[in-house]
């Protein structure tokens, strides 16, 4: 059976969105939107890292519950350039790009979602579709937010 491959790489995949995720919570630090939702976003993030764990133990899947709440020992930097260079034209291009890149990353967690409910489905694994029905529609928050933002930030930032 290889729902124990969906689990792990589900697992990996929200890991990455979570890291991700508060790394761009502390490039865009002035940004108080991107940086406090970035941050709940990742919250979320890891809940479905812990859920994931405890699933894949079911299915011989050995993965760690915990995700670290901040972005690592960069963060202080990361936070220090964004309130250094404000809402300059450079740091809104940047924006752009981590917008993009977490728009990106957020639709692939999105079908690995997917793919874990229909295997799910199809091995009457009740519990792990329990699981996908409460996990993807914050996952399908997430990628609705970055695709707001995207919207929402693009003209500015092109047009400036």
């Amino acid at each position: 059976m290889k729902i124990g491959l969906a689990i792990r790489e589900l697992h990996r995949s929200e890991k990455s969105l979570a890291r991700a995720l508060l790394k761009a919570a502390d490039r865009h630090h002035v940004e108080h939107e991107i940086h406090y939702v970035a941050k709940d976003l990742a919250a979320w993030s890891a809940d479905h890292i812990r859920d994931l764990a405890v699933a894949g133990r079911r299915y011989g899947v050995k993965v760690g519950e915990e995700m670290p709440r901040s972005s690592g020992l960069l963060e202080p930097l990361r936070t220090a350039f964004s309130v250094l260079t404000g809402r300059q034209a450079v740091p809104g291009v940047l924006l752009l790009a981590d917008l993009r890149q977490l728009h990106r990353m957020a639709a692939g967690v999105s079908l690995d979602w997917e793919l874990l409910a229909q295997g799910a489905q199809a091995v009457k694994d009740s519990e792990l579709v329990e699981l996908t029905r409460r996990c993807h529609p914050e996952t399908l928050r997430q990628l609705k937010w970055t695709n707001a933002m995207l919207k929402t930030l693009s003209p500015q930032v092109l047009a400036s």
